[in-house]
């Protein structure tokens, strides 16, 4: 979608992409052919060195998300730290003039106790995570040291970086990926229980958007959250289930529930020697109730970002 939007503004792109990588996505947004192809890996600093040639405004936005089976602490920590470690140093190295970093609204500490009220704590960019707060998934901890990663090359002579944070992102995707699997869900009526908690929700066209504005007015050093409404699961999955003409969901399942199934995935994880499905960690997030504010990016930015029921709408017309 970014990808897009920069070839629509008239925008010269050049994309860095593994020599196996899939191009279906911009194939169905039509511009595959409209920009230049590096390959390249985020192992491979080389590659990336190569890729930034003549380049001065970088959009770094590939990443590891978790949590998955395939997404494991050490496998976290290469993709998402590491890589962007690499990505800094070859920016540093071809004199790239701006970098903007996709990290994660889980990278965002836990909100302090004076934002906190019954409808659950407010988070926002100056969140950070300290001794006393309980320790970070390894995402979360992946995408935090990947932010370090930023301010390092800054302190090193990085002309100017920002970073986004980026919510939950509803958009087309690829069936059995990420927030496609909802979607999939709901289309088939399949939304029937809901997580106790409550997440951050955007639409793709707007987080892609806010990269663009955030790459061209955003401070050096700063972040900017990128999600519209703070929903509960439940709030989630209604609207998807009825954007496609389903009941939504009965039932909530409360967090003792989702403790016991997250430490008995665990248990059988650890007899047969391998990665969860689910785990406690997992349980803890899906029950944690937090409010988000996209303040930051709606003053500094401009940002706007649209309801979750026009989202929801959205992608029930086009699947």
């Amino acid at each position: 979608m970014l990808v897009r939007q920069l070839v629509e503004a008239g925008r010269s792109v050049r994309i860095v992409r593994r020599p196996t990588s899939r191009l279906d996505l911009l194939e169905h947004e039509g511009v595959a052919g409209d920009v230049e192809h590096a390959t390249g890996t985020l192992d491979d600093a080389r590659s990336l060195r190569r890729a930034m040639e003549g380049v001065r405004h970088v959009y770094h936005t590939a990443g590891l998300v978790g949590p998955g089976r395939r997404a494991g602490r050490k496998e976290l920590r290469r993709v998402n730290t590491r890589g962007t470690a690499n990505v800094v140093n070859a920016a540093l190295e071809a004199g790239v003039e701006r970098l903007a970093f996709t990290s994660s609204i889980a990278a965002l500490g836990p909100p302090a106790p004076e934002n906190d009220d019954a409808r659950g704590p407010l988070v926002d960019e100056t969140a950070s995570w300290s001794r006393a707060a309980r320790a970070p998934s390894p995402y979360a901890q992946s995408k935090r040291d990947a932010e370090r990663e930023v301010h390092r090359g800054l302190a090193e002579g990085l002309p100017s970086a920002v970073i986004v944070n980026p919510a939950l992102v509803f958009g087309r995707g690829r069936p059995g990926e990420g927030t496609r699997r909802l979607v999939d869900a709901a289309r088939r009526g399949r939304l029937w229980v809901a997580p106790p908690g409550t997440t951050c929700v955007a639409d793709v066209e707007d987080v892609a958007a806010g990269h663009r504005r955030a790459l061209r007015l955003g401070e050096t050093g700063r972040r900017y959250l990128l999600g519209g409404d703070t929903l509960s699961w439940r709030a989630v999955f209604g609207t998807l289930a009825e954007a496609f003409g389903h009941a939504p969901p009965r039932l909530t399942l409360p967090p003792a529930l989702l403790r016991a199934a997250g430490a008995a995935s665990e248990a059988l994880a650890f007899v047969t020697r391998s990665a969860p499905l689910f785990s406690r960690q997992n349980a803890r997030a899906l029950s944690a109730r937090r409010r988000y504010t996209n303040r930051r990016a709606r003053n500094e930015l401009g940002c706007r970002f649209r309801s979750f029921e026009a989202t929801a709408q959205r992608l029930a017309s086009v699947l």
